[in-house]
């Protein structure tokens, strides 16, 4: 039996929880936050055993053999050190640390202690984006990937997690290097790096704080960010973050020298797009009729995942973990390598220090923030 703790007892701990539960041959020993009453409400609804207010007395006691992190991101590089130190692998909720360099510092202690470390970056696992990596390691794509666009949109004003960070000051989004965006392009730029081929991509970002949020008043946080990334004479990547953009899309769309893959995350369907042109009036039906029934294929599979009781909006975060867990358990390869996870954050540092210096934000820099273990 896998032992499995969680540490930050706020809104997503539940999906962890949740999940976790769903995977055979593990339990939840024990939770924590630095408020006592987050971690007993948490107790009481899952029925779970211990709870707990302090770290160190979490692993003493419960000695489980991974921990859970689910806190703000400024406490992930120390509750992440502490929980490898005592010999616990580690499931970092997104981002991984506020900069890279302490990911590096993760990894390398990780590696040190023969532990194992992953971060939430679900999207990836869903069935959808699952099957789109299947296509492209099949050769769909008629070779290496030629250019990627990500899109990832935020709702600004249909989520309470937004107006309560809208309305605090001093709310623990608003402390991070890159704001609102460090919390939650993570996702986006993930899908990118995945099939990036060098370690030191060119990137341009260009983020500024929308109309919207202005005549509201507000001018700290960037709700809209456009960047470029490149690898020399090879890939080029598109990453479009936005809460204003209608159409609201969460999508990402690989290309290569001979097809395409378009990938909707919402809608949970995977359209393949045919690089060949037809011949002549043919091009003006047969592709419209062609992409209705990849639709309505979507839809079957869609409807036969539901029936099998596994189409559910965590499902990335169930296979994640399962596929974590038996890396750990059986030595399988991690689900997210270690060089994906540093290119992500090193990607998200450049963006971060660009939109910083083109608008003056005077945001605090990698490491300043205490470290905690208040519910995210």
């Amino acid at each position: 039996m896998l032992r499995a703790a969680i540490v930050g007892c706020g809104k997503i701990a539940d999906a962890h929880v949740e999940q976790i539960r769903r995977v055979a041959g593990c339990e939840v020993v024990g939770v924590c936050d630095r408020e006592l009453l987050m971690a007993r409400q948490l107790c009481d609804r899952f029925g779970l055993r211990a709870a707990f207010s302090d770290v160190a007395e979490l692993l003493t006691t419960c000695r489980p053999d991974v921990v859970h992190i689910t806190t703000p991101p400024q406490s992930h590089f120390a509750l992440a050190r502490q929980c490898l130190e005592h010999g616990s692998h580690v499931y970092v909720e997104k981002p991984l640390t506020v900069c890279a360099p302490e990911a590096e510092q993760l990894i390398r202690l990780a590696e040190q202690r023969s532990l194992k470390l992953t971060v939430g970056h679900d999207l990836q696992f869903s069935h959808v984006a699952r099957r789109m990596r299947g296509l492209v390691h099949g050769g769909y794509l008629g070779g290496s990937p030629v250019h990627m666009e990500s899109y990832y949109s935020y709702d600004m004003e249909d989520t309470t997690y937004a107006r309560v960070f809208l309305a605090d000051q001093e709310h623990w989004v608003r402390r991070l290097p890159g704001g609102l965006l460090h919390n939650v392009i993570s996702h986006g730029v993930a899908r990118i790096a995945e099939f990036l081929t060098t370690d030191s991509p060119r990137v341009i970002a260009h983020g500024f704080v929308s109309p919207l949020l202005r005549s509201l008043g507000e001018e700290a946080i960037v709700d809209e960010l456009r960047v470029v990334i490149s690898e020399a004479e090879r890939l080029t990547a598109y990453f479009t973050f936005s809460s204003q953009m209608r159409p609201s899309l969460n999508q990402f769309r690989i290309f290569g020298p001979a097809n395409g893959i378009l990938v909707d995350e919402d809608a949970q369907t995977l359209v393949k797009l045919r690089g060949a042109r037809f011949k002549s009036y043919a091009g003006k039906f047969v592709p419209a009729l062609a992409l209705a029934g990849q639709y309505v294929g979507n839809v079957f599979d869609n409807a036969r995942l539901f029936l099998a009781r596994d189409f559910h909006m965590k499902s990335g975060m169930k296979y994640l973990i399962e596929a974590f867990y038996r890396a750990v358990a059986d030595g399988a390869p991690l689900p997210i390598s270690y060089r994906e996870m540093l290119l992500t954050s090193a990607i998200m540092d450049t963006v971060f220090e660009q939109v910083a210096a083109g608008h003056s934000q005077g945001q605090p820099g990698c490491g300043t923030d205490p470290p905690s273990a208040a519910p995210r």
